[in-house]
C-alpha cells in the first residue's frame, strides 16, 4: 500500500486525538473548550472522507477506524460535556449520569449507520456530529444569550434535552443530507434556508448560535419529510 493510502487514516486519527483532548479539557473543568475540539474533529471527519475519495484510498479498516474515532469524539465527548453541565447544577446527585445516554445512543447510531443502506440520500436519525455540536455549544449560547442559557442549562431542562436528543440519534426520522446534486434554488430551497439561517446566527452569536442551527436543521428536515411524503401520496 502506498503512502497516500494511509493519509485518510492519519486524518481520522487526528479526529480521534481531538476527541481525547476534548474529554481531557472538559474533565479539567474547561467546558467551553469542548466545542472547539468537536469542531476541529468535525473538520477532520470531513477531510478523511474527502481525501479517501480524492485519493481512491477507501478501505475496510478506514471505515471501521472512522466509526471508532467518531464514537470517542461525537459520542463520549458530548456525553461528558452534558455530564459536567448537569453536575454543575448540583441539585440532583444522580442526574448527571443521565448524560451517559448520549454515549450509548451514539454507539447504536454509528453501528446502524454502518449497515443501513438507506442513508445515501438522507440520514436516518440525528447524525452524531450534529448532536455533539449541539451539546458542546450550549455553554457558548449561555454566554451569548444569558437569559435563554439559564433556562436551557437548568438541570431539569437539560436532562430533558439529553433524553430527547438521545432518542433522536436512533429515531426512524429521515433528515436532510447537505449534498447538492444540483444548485437549483427550487430543488434545494430548504438546504439554502438552513445555510442562510446558519450564516445569520453565526454572525450575531458566533459559536453560541450553533444550537439554533441544529434545531433549524431538525425542523427543516421534518418539513422536507412531510413534503416528500405528500408528494408520493399524490
Amino acid at each position: 500500500m502506498t503512502v497516500k493510502k494511509h493519509i485518510p487514516n492519519l486524518i481520522t486519527c487526528l479526529n480521534l486525538c481531538s476527541g481525547m483532548a476534548g474529554i481531557y479539557v472538559v474533565l479539567e473543568g474547561r467546558i467551553l473548550w469542548g466545542a472547539y475540539f468537536v469542531m476541529a474533529a468535525a473538520v477532520f471527519d470531513f477531510l478523511d472522507g474527502f481525501l479517501a475519495k480524492l485519493l481512491s484510498a477507501h478501505s475496510e479498516i478506514g471505515k471501521q477506524l472512522d466509526s471508532l474515532a467518531d464514537m470517542v469524539t461525537f459520542g463520549v465527548l458530548p456525553a461528558f460535556i452534558a455530564f459536567k453541565l448537569l453536575q454543575s447544577g448540583g441539585q440532583l446527585e444522580y442526574l448527571p449520569y443521565l448524560a451517559f445516554l448520549i454515549g450509548i445512543q451514539s454507539a447504536l447510531r454509528l453501528a446502524k449507520f454502518n449497515i443501513d443502506e438507506r442513508q445515501s440520500e438522507r440520514f436516518i436519525g440525528l447524525p452524531t456530529p450534529a448532536n455533539a455540536l449541539f451539546f458542546s455549544t450550549l455553554p457558548h449560547l449561555a454566554l451569548s444569550i444569558p437569559s435563554l442559557g439559564k433556562t436551557l442549562l437548568h438541570p431539569i431542562v437539560l436532562g430533558l434535552l439529553v433524553v430527547i436528543f438521545a432518542f433522536l440519534l436512533t429515531a426512524e426520522l429521515p433528515l436532510l443530507a447537505l449534498k447538492f446534486k444540483t444548485f437549483s434554488v427550487k430543488k434545494n430551497f430548504l438546504k439554502y434556508t438552513l445555510l442562510a439561517v446558519g450564516f445569520f446566527v453565526l454572525v450575531f452569536w458566533g459559536v453560541g448560535g450553533v444550537p439554533f442551527i441544529i434545531v433549524t436543521y431538525l425542523g427543516l428536515s421534518m418539513v422536507d419529510h412531510s413534503l416528500t411524503k405528500n408528494a408520493v401520496q399524490l
